[in-house]
């Protein structure tokens, strides 16, 4: 390896490069029989696909390269050998509509090898799939250890044994660890390549950001912007006072372009202030007659502002059961309902509450959502079961009395970000009713988590608001660095979770 390096330089490939590229492949691949590409070749390739060629230099001297096709996916996934693939090396198999690069020749200089110059190949071979919007990347990579192996064990084996480290290999090993996976083994691949036996291993490395049908409207977002509730509990004249103060929020959110508005759990309680000579029970299963009325002006509210509301929650009567429920009031006009499944003490002993039945998602135009209600948030299985149906938000409103009922509601959403590589929203009620019995006091801070590695907060904070104060928290989330969590992340954990010995699954 060179001693003293004064600049490296990664760029597309030019013609003019052609002598040092010749003399690079030459060293590289000094145990084949050609080792380099013709000058005509390599111009043929930069007429039909220049800026997928790629070289490497050091101290303007070319050390390596990375040379591509775009291909049809079967293609690609077929089994071939390298003259097919590359049309008997005249590339006519490039196909500007297909949804594959596939490389054709990737390399470094032995003298330059240690340097992770290779690894940086790689990286912009990805950043051009994502940018061509290409499904994936594939080749067929040699294994030039296999042949110290051959007599004992089957390419298959010695996969699996490059895979679990305990065989070296310097072109398989690289792959995997730059996130590559195996597809299949391939025979007669190469002539010549008598150290890999002519056998090659079909590779691939997919791009996250692939959308197989681009539109130019109505395209899904990346950022959604947020806006959370931090609702003051104060006294209500009627319905339509609800309505006035709930209508201000939205303007004031909606104003800001955000994507969803979140409203606390049971935030509708005032209402009960005119029933308060009745018993507990009986107050809010008055007030659950509002609840369709307060649906449909939400409706219209999700219209009229062109966002989507997350309603907080408000008492809903059926069959003669009391529920605690919420409406998502879409931007489209439509509305879905969900339920609080598990219900705390307090809500059993004073107003008789039943916990609903239904776990699921919601499919938003921002992604697909999860919403919990409040005590639902400390019960982890619920959100593993939402994050397995491809939730990237999950809502949280909520009602809690005290600091220390709050801080119950605040770890466990932080936890649930963590653990389900996901966004979480909450939002409470702030301030006293002392005209509502069991609504005496709130405590509340709206908050946005996120998951816990580079990209994010590195308290896992997006946003915060001001403890027990009414105000609206407004914050952007970017679901493409969710994609690359769960793919590239420090730690990968719903990749990395040990099916073969534990999970959950919903029961009906």
């Amino acid at each position: 390896m060179q001693t003293e390096i004064n600049k490296v330089e990664l760029r597309n490939l030019q013609i003019e490069d052609y002598k040092q590229l010749k003399n690079s492949m030459v060293k590289a691949y000094c145990e084949m029989d050609e080792p380099y590409w013709r000058e005509d070749e390599i111009e043929n390739l930069l007429n039909i696909f220049p800026e997928g060629q790629l070289v490497i230099l050091v101290d303007d001297k070319v050390v390596g390269s990375a040379l591509s096709l775009i291909v049809d996916y079967k293609k690609a996934n077929s089994n071939h050998t390298y003259e097919k693939i590359t049309g008997n090396y005249t590339f006519s198999t490039h196909d500007p509509n297909g949804e594959i690069l596939y490389g054709i020749d990737v390399f470094i200089d032995p003298e330059f090898r240690g340097l992770r110059l290779g690894r940086r190949l790689y990286d912009a071979r990805k950043e051009l799939c994502e940018q061509l919007n290409l499904k994936s990347i594939i080749f067929a990579g040699r294994i030039p250890n296999y042949n110290e192996f051959a007599d004992d064990i089957t390419p298959k084996e010695y996969i699996e044994k490059v895979r679990l480290k305990e065989v070296y290999d310097p072109v398989l090993s690289f792959q995997l660890s730059n996130e590559f996976h195996v597809i299949k083994v391939m025979k007669n691949y190469l002539e010549g390549d008598k150290s890999s036996q002519e056998y090659a291993v079909l590779l691939e490395w997919n791009n996250i950001y692939y959308d197989k049908s681009p539109k130019l409207i109505n395209t899904r977002k990346s950022v959604i912007r947020l806006g959370l509730v931090q609702w003051q509990m104060r006294p209500l004249a009627n319905l339509e006072a609800l309505f006035e103060q709930s209508e201000f929020f939205i303007d004031v959110v909606s104003g800001y372009n955000s994507d969803f508005v979140l409203f606390p759990e049971l935030f509708i309680a005032p209402l009960m202030a005119d029933y308060n000579h009745l018993n507990e029970a009986d107050a809010i299963r008055e007030i659950s007659h509002f609840t369709e009325p307060i649906r449909k002006k939400f409706q219209e509210f999700a219209i009229a502002y062109n966002i989507n509301i997350i309603t907080g929650s408000m008492p809903f009567t059926e069959d003669g059961n009391l529920y605690n429920v919420g409406f998502l009031c879409k931007r489209d006009g439509t509305s879905e309902m969900y339920t609080k499944i598990h219900i705390t003490p307090n809500e059993v002993q004073y107003w008789g509450m039943k916990g609903g039945s239904e776990i699921k998602t919601f499919d938003t135009d921002c992604g697909k959502i999860g919403i919990m209600i409040c005590y639902d948030v400390e019960f982890p299985e619920l959100s593993r079961l939402m994050a397995d149906e491809g939730m990237e938000i999950l809502f949280v409103p909520f009602l809690t009395d005290t600091q220390n009922a709050y801080t119950r509601v605040k770890l466990c959403a932080q936890a649930r970000a963590i653990e389900n590589e996901c966004y979480v929203a909450i939002a409470g009620c702030v301030g006293n009713l002392p005209r509502v019995n069991n609504m005496d006091i709130q405590y509340a801070q709206a908050a946005v988590f996120t998951p816990s590695d580079f990209a994010f907060p590195s308290n896992g904070i997006k946003a915060e608001a001001t403890p027990n104060t009414e105000m609206t928290l407004i914050a952007d989330v970017d679901l493409d660095m969710l994609k690359k969590l769960h793919e590239q992340g420090s730690v990968r954990i719903l990749k990395d979770r040990r099916h073969d010995l534990y999970k959950i699954k919903k029961l009906k």
